[in-house]
């Protein structure tokens, strides 16, 4: 190999992701939305009645609700053309022998089974609108910790728990991709930590969206009780098609008094795929939310993870990268609310933008006048590879009290030429400096993230460098 191709493309290369199987679902519904799809969404589920009513209600929520005019041009969505339904040829598993071997292999692909063996407390593995493997380690099950499905939990011992906290973060009336997931979710996880225990290894769920011309709406719904500990991971990825794909899914994090909660993702979509999710965490007295995100696929995105610091004391901490390549606008950033004494917050993001491609960050803190005393500290930098690339941040403080220490600092620029010029000089390849200086820039979140989704996320900037993504 030649000195100038000398990259860690080799390591994991598109195909990892770009791969996909031909559709022998069991079954979807219609293209479209209409309350008959709505309904038989809900017969498939076994909803109970209050789940079935509440899905009809967000519907028409929606019918009712404007398209967002505000971020990105989504015009490339057409509602009538997705699927929001796609059961794959399986039930779901507690055994990995167990899962159809064309499914199977999608996940050994992705390194979902190796991960848990290695490194995970418990897996969940979702493949279009389904669960297909669910299993937790028994030492992690022995300390009463809940992790499962979302739709057996709904017919299980803690099914009034789901109904008292289900979409009550993101309600409906929140917009209008709030309220298709209330009409259309399906999958996702449930996740309840008793108070006092600390989960020492992750717990990880990964959503592969297989299906052209589908929706995914899974729903992740983690409680974290008094004093608990808990990380959680989640993986995205989808095979490119040149269909659009949406994923507009909901997270929904209760984070007790004392507890901690860490949530990592790294989502690497597809660049057909309108990214519309929405997470969002209360945090109550003592608490912290940590929240550890890579974007780096979708060809629009929509994502604004929110802190709600409920509680006196409560904190939050924002750490995240954003790639946007070519054919990319990615609409990326925070938001947070302290409405309690003595809260606080910081915001630590890196985006960057070639090849043509768009990065905003947008950034919201509201200190309402019941936060005295509470601090908020926010730093956005961005990076343009090229002269046809565009960064922006836009940075939102609404500040109802004098007794605060807020604080904002964005920095916005291009790699340096003697910074390339130098390590060339020192035999690096071009491509590889650029490489370098970007993985520099980006190490704050490589950093936070657990090593396997690192080293994925600097050999996802290496073949962003390459230009080699689809």
């Amino acid at each position: 190999m030649a000195t100038e191709d000398k990259t860690y493309v080799e390591d994991i290369d598109r195909s990892l992701y770009d791969f996909r199987f031909e559709n022998k679902d069991a079954y979807k519904v219609d293209e479209g939305l209409t309350p008959e799809i709505v309904k038989t969404i809900s017969d498939e589920k076994k909803d109970p009645a209050w789940m079935r009513e509440f899905r009809l209600h967000s519907l028409d929520i929606y019918n009712q609700t404007q398209m967002p005019d505000w971020g990105p041009s989504i015009e490339g969505l057409n509602m009538n053309n997705i699927v929001t339904y796609v059961r794959p040829n399986t039930k779901m598993h507690a055994d990995w022998e167990e899962v159809p071997e064309e499914i199977k292999d999608t996940f050994e692909k992705l390194g979902i089974p190796q991960a848990e063996r290695e490194s995970l407390a418990g897996v969940g593995a979702q493949f279009d609108s389904e669960l297909v493997y669910h299993n937790v380690k028994e030492e992690v099950a022995a300390q009463g910790i809940i992790y499962t499905d979302l739709e057996s939990a709904l017919h299980g011992p803690y099914a009034d728990m789901i109904h008292d906290h289900f979409m009550k973060l993101v309600p409906p009336t929140d917009h209008k991709f709030a309220a298709l997931h209330g009409a259309v979710w399906s999958g996702g996880s449930f996740v309840y930590v008793p108070p006092g225990v600390s989960v020492e290894i992750p717990l990880q769920s990964y959503f592969r969206l297989n299906a052209p011309g589908a929706g995914q709406f899974e729903h992740t719904l983690i409680i974290v009780d008094e004093g608990a500990y808990l990380h959680f991971i989640e993986g995205c990825s989808a095979p490119k098609y040149n269909v659009a794909n949406l994923h507009a899914g909901c997270v929904e994090l209760f984070v007790g008094k004392n507890a901690t909660l860490r949530y990592s993702t790294i989502e690497n979509w597809s660049k057909n795929m309108y990214n519309l999710n929405t997470k969002r965490a209360r945090v109550e007295e003592g608490g912290k939310v940590e929240w550890v995100s890579g974007s780096f696929g979708s060809h629009v995105s929509y994502l604004y993870p929110m802190s709600v610091l409920a509680g006196k004391g409560s904190r939050s901490e924002f750490t995240s990268v954003t790639f946007a390549g070519k054919g990319q606008n990615l609409d990326t950033g925070c938001k947070v609310v302290h409405n309690a004494p003595q809260t606080s917050s910081v915001v630590n993001t890196r985006s960057i933008s070639k090849s043509g491609g768009i990065s905003t960050f947008r950034s919201s803190v509201v200190v309402t006048k019941n936060a005295p005393e509470s601090k908020s500290a926010v730093s956005c930098q961005s990076l343009m590879l090229d002269t046809i690339s565009r960064s922006d941040t836009i940075p939102a403080m609404d500040i109802r009290t004098s007794k605060a220490d807020i604080g904002h600092e964005a920095r916005i620029g291009r790699i340096s030429d003697d910074a390339i010029f130098y390590l060339m000089s020192r035999g690096i390849a071009e491509d590889d400096a650029r490489a370098m200086i970007v993985s520099g820039f980006a190490d704050n979140v490589g950093k936070e993230l657990p090593l396997e989704y690192a080293i994925e996320m600097n050999n996802l900037i290496r073949l962003e460098m390459k230009g080699a993504i689809g």
